[in-house]
């Protein structure tokens, strides 16, 4: 029994900590002000962003060498309707630069070659789209923090003018604590927001490689002499 009192009273202990270490952090986030809700919500943003960014990569991702052997095959035995089906069953962003190249097989090789690099600037540009929101945050939120430490700094000099300067020193280091939580908030943001940027684009320029390699395999391919079983073939 006595083993059981001490195992609830460490429990409700700790419960009581968590409550009061939870309450002290939303106090300080208070004591921030104003400043401290557009901060909240370019912090929500930015936690946003980096998902649904990484759930579009990852479904954007594949294996190059694969599909780029699979419609090699394809194209050299021939089967040009099969290697299109291949690449809208997978649609992914390699197989639709592909395909693009694929329904114009028979006209000129620079015009394959302008729909393919066309296509891979389209699917660049989806894979990067709002990434450019997170490098604003990044610099938005230091400055917003900045913004909301000067207000805090005016407000403790001005209350330092109205006591006529007999302000007990705790007393205003309390002022410029509180007025320095929105620069140390505003930091944390921009440093999530950054390294999340970074991060993205480093995932993004690696895809955008796999795509660009693929693209020119695709048009070396185009541009194989044919051989002579293969001309026999279209001859028959």
């Amino acid at each position: 029994m006595l083993l059981l009192q001490q195992v609830d009273t460490a429990a409700a202990d700790t419960t009581q900590t968590a409550v009061s270490h939870v309450s002290s952090l939303l106090d300080i986030l208070v004591l921030g002000g104003w400043v401290m809700i557009p901060l909240v919500l370019l912090s929500l943003l930015t936690f946003y962003l980096l998902v649904e960014r990484l759930i579009t990569i990852r479904r954007a991702s594949s294996n190059p060498e694969v599909i780029t052997d699979r419609v090699r095959d394809y194209v050299r035995n021939g089967d040009v309707e099969g290697a299109i089906a291949y690449c809208k069953d997978k649609d992914v962003p390699i197989t639709r630069i592909l395909q693009q190249g694929l329904e114009r097989l028979g006209r000129p090789i620079s015009e394959i070659q302008d729909a393919v690099q066309a296509a891979g600037k389209h699917e660049t540009f989806e894979l990067e789209r709002k990434t450019n929101l997170l490098a604003s945050v990044a610099g938005i939120a230091p400055m917003l923090g900045f913004f909301g430490t000067v207000i805090g700094m005016i407000r403790a000099f001005q209350e330092i003018q109205n006591l006529q300067g007999n302000v007990n020193p705790s007393v205003l280091a309390g002022g410029i604590w509180e007025a320095l939580v929105t620069t140390a908030a505003g930091l944390l943001v921009g440093i999530l927001a950054l390294f999340s940027y970074n991060f993205l684009i480093g995932r993004i320029r690696r895809l955008t490689n796999d795509m660009e390699r693929s693209a020119t395999d695709f048009i070396d391919l185009l541009q194989e002499p044919v051989s002579s079983d293969q001309r026999g073939e279209t001859v028959g």
